[in-house]
């Protein structure tokens, strides 16, 4: 019995440790490694990378447009804001898997309810933008639940949204196996 509660507890521990993976910071690719990423990227997705790491305005039209355009290629839309203390964790997640897969996927965040996501990014960038959500218009046209986050909505070719998981990615073989099992990426 009490090697099933050591096995247990170290199993436990393990998902603890590759989830915190470490300080955010510590994870944050090079501006030089995320070119070599996105290089040879088709045009819409490498326009996104042209806009990494800002927040854009104009809310949920504005969104709607940007997934419109994307058309064409898988996209996954990442719900967050800097005091969602989940969201912080999964950004490492975030900071290492959107830049191996931007040839292919697109990334989109939506920064929620948020007065400090430019501060925020300026610490922790990401290597493509997000939207400025302060009326939750975005949150409404994902048919998200209004200041919940994190969320990540995964879109398929044809814009339809095919899948969504609640809450943080723990680890970056969990987003990915989400990215090849629902995306086909």
């Amino acid at each position: 019995m009490e090697h099933r509660i050591l096995l247990a507890g170290l199993a436990v521990a393990s998902l603890l440790v590759a989830g915190c993976g470490g300080s955010v910071r510590d994870s944050a690719l090079t501006q030089s490694e995320l070119r070599s990423d996105y290089r040879g990227a088709p045009a819409p997705l490498a326009a996104l990378f042209l806009r990494a790491n800002q927040l854009l305005p104009g809310g949920a039209r504005a969104f709607e447009r940007e997934l419109r355009a994307l058309r064409g290629h898988p996209v996954v839309v990442n719900t967050w804001a800097s005091w969602c203390t989940n969201c912080r964790q999964e950004f490492s997640i975030l900071q290492r898997v959107a830049p191996r897969f931007g040839r292919t996927v697109a990334f989109i965040g939506d920064d929620i309810d948020d007065s400090d996501g430019a501060g925020w990014l300026a610490k922790f960038p990401l290597s493509f933008p997000s939207y400025a959500d302060h009326s939750e218009g975005v949150d409404e046209a994902l048919g998200a639940i209004a200041g919940y986050a994190p969320i990540s909505f995964f879109y398929n070719r044809r814009g339809k949204q095919v899948y969504f998981h609640y809450g943080p990615y723990l680890s970056v073989a969990s987003l990915e196996h989400d990215l090849r099992l629902y995306l086909g990426a």
